[in-house]
């Protein structure tokens, strides 16, 4: 199966999951409508389908790792929809729609947000309540992780600060690890992990997951600066708006996109341990880099 074909597929699984969880919001004032506004408009459900495909390296049970990777969108999403506020990035504009706060008004973009956080959470436990196995329990103490000043929080966190600040390479590099790299481990990881993967197995994930997330965020960096609006669904050119530190600004162009091939390559020969198994996550590698959206 090509990689199109298998994304479209399983993003039409993830999105139907993700709608029927959120539909147990519906009695709730505003907070359905605004966290449904965020989770289903679009995106490339990359996190969700990483959990999938990492499952399928290991022969796992797709249904045994969608709440797990269901909360991983959520968890993305919420970071989103708190990314675009005025207090943040200051976004008008997330995949070619009103983001949420100028839908919601900003009280309710935070309450949308913190909800979607709220039921990752609520997923992940009762997913262990059903099945209080070990590697269940150890994927959903890496996504929490992933989640928080160890991870993703804590890469926010970095960025927010060094607006318009001086910013050495260690810290760059630390603060997309987190910000971005952390999320796209944990969905990988959690895959492996619920699927009986051995522990030399998590690891190489591990490390292809730190790869491609890198790459990933080089990408957008480049994205930013060449990227058109039409096609990405927001406006470009925020980083250098916003003062933001970025391999671009580091770097420059070029020499970004050199990185983001090397770093490909060197994640390519990790997955092509697997050989034919591994060939969707190595070709999913090279979308990372010719993406245009």
């Amino acid at each position: 199966m090509r990689l199109s074909e298998y994304f479209s597929m399983n993003k039409t699984i993830v999105e139907a999951k993700l709608d029927n969880l959120i539909q147990s919001q519906a009695d709730i004032p505003v907070i359905h409508n605004a966290m449904k506004y965020s989770l289903l408009a679009g995106g490339k459900r990359l996190r969700p389908i990483l959990t999938i495909m990492a499952s399928s390296l290991f022969d796992g049970n797709v249904d045994e790792v969608m709440p797990f990777a269901c909360s991983l969108e959520m968890i993305h999403t919420y970071s989103l929809i708190h990314d675009d506020l005025p207090a943040m990035d200051n976004d008008d504009y997330r995949r070619g729609k009103l983001t949420n706060h100028k839908v919601f008004g900003e009280g309710f973009a935070i309450l949308a947000g913190d909800a979607l956080l709220n039921m990752a959470f609520e997923i992940m436990h009762q997913a262990l309540i059903d099945n209080p196995k070990l590697e269940n329990i150890k994927a959903a103490a890496y996504i929490s992780k992933a989640s928080g000043t160890q991870g993703m929080i804590g890469g926010q966190c970095i960025d927010l600060y060094y607006e318009g600040k001086c910013i050495d390479l260690n810290v760059l590099n630390a603060m997309h690890d987190k910000k971005t790299g952390a999320l796209i481990r944990a969905s990988l990881v959690a895959g492996a992990l619920i699927s009986g993967a051995k522990d030399e197995d998590v690891k190489r994930l591990e490390k292809f997951g730190q790869l491609i997330g890198l790459a990933f965020q080089i990408s957008d960096d480049i994205l930013d600066v060449e990227g058109s609006t039409e096609k990405l669904g927001k406006l470009t050119g925020s980083d250098a708006n916003n003062n933001k530190s970025t391999f671009v600004s580091y770097y420059g162009l070029a020499k970004s996109k050199e990185m983001a091939r090397d770093i490909i390559e060197e994640a390519q020969n990790i997955i092509g341990f697997y050989g034919d198994k591994g060939l969707l996550l190595k070709e999913l590698s090279n979308y990372i880099i010719e993406r245009d959206i």
